[in-house]
This record gives structure tokens, sequence and C-alpha cells, in this order.
């Protein structure tokens, strides 16, 4: 069970950057392994509710902050299914391919779709990568933090 967790924490740490890979709910799979691994420290009831707290947070506004940002930015809808399509298009191609993938999805959703010129989609573009980058962030230190939790529960 404890090789299990840890191998889940891995992959929900490397889901945060991988489109597709629900990374803090793989992550938070770890940690409930954790709280029923027999040779382990048994985990906390208050450390399963926060983790399960901080993955609802992060898991919803991973959906609502690109979106927000987006717009924020300038963008409409085009642009931030233009984004989510290129950052599709660019995991075939490393972390440089998601990231230039997102921004040229959102920037030709926002131009060829909405029909904005060429600065109006640029900025919206820049709304959806940085919008990408703040949940990538908020994901990643919640999937370390659940590492740190099962790491610190091995005997």
């Amino acid at each position: 069970m404890i090789i299990l967790a840890f191998v889940l924490a891995l992959v929900g740490i490397i889901g945060c950057v991988v489109p597709g890979l629900p990374g803090p709910p793989i992550s938070l799979g770890g940690l409930i392994c954790m709280y029923f691994a027999p040779s382990a420290e048994p985990v906390s009831t208050t450390v399963m509710l926060i983790a399960l707290v901080l993955v609802v947070v992060v898991t919803v506004l991973d959906y609502a902050i690109p979106a927000w940002m987006t717009t924020s930015f300038g963008g409409h809808k085009a642009a931030s299914a233009g984004a989510l399509i290129g950052l599709f298009a660019g995991m075939f191609f490393t972390p440089v391919g998601m990231i230039t993938g997102s921004i040229l999805g959102a920037f030709l959703g926002e131009f060829l779709i909405e029909n904005r010129g060429a600065w109006d989609s640029f900025k919206a573009s820049i709304g959806a990568f940085v919008g990408f980058i703040v949940t990538m962030i908020l994901k990643l230190g919640v999937s370390c933090y659940i590492l740190i939790m099962i790491i610190k529960y091995v005997n």
C-alpha cells in the first residue's frame, strides 16, 4: 500500500502538468492508500479532510480560473476553447509545446471565431496562458502537500 501511495502521489504531480490527468485527485488516492496501509503510522482524519477540501477547491478552480483570466483579459469562449485544444495538441511536443499550443489556440480561437483584431486576440491568449499557469501552480502545491504528508506518515 505504501508503494502504491508513492506511485499515485508521483503520478498526481505529473498530472498537474500533463493535461487529461487529474493530478490532485490522483495524489489524494495515494493519501487514501496511506490511510489504509497497515504498516504505516495512521493518517489523521484532520489531514485527510484538509487534503480532500484542498483537492475539491483546486479542482473547481482549475475550471474557473482559466475562463475568468481569459475574459478578464478581454477574451471570449472561443479563446478558452482554443487554449484547451491547443494545450491538448501541444502535449505531444513537451511542456513548451503545451504552452505554445495554449497561447496559439487561444489566439486563433479569438482571431478566427470571434473576428477580433490581432492585439485583442493576443491579449486574450495571454489571459488564457496566465490562467493555465496559475492553476498549474495551485495543483502542484496541493499534490506536493499530499506527497509530503505521505512521506510524513511512513514509519
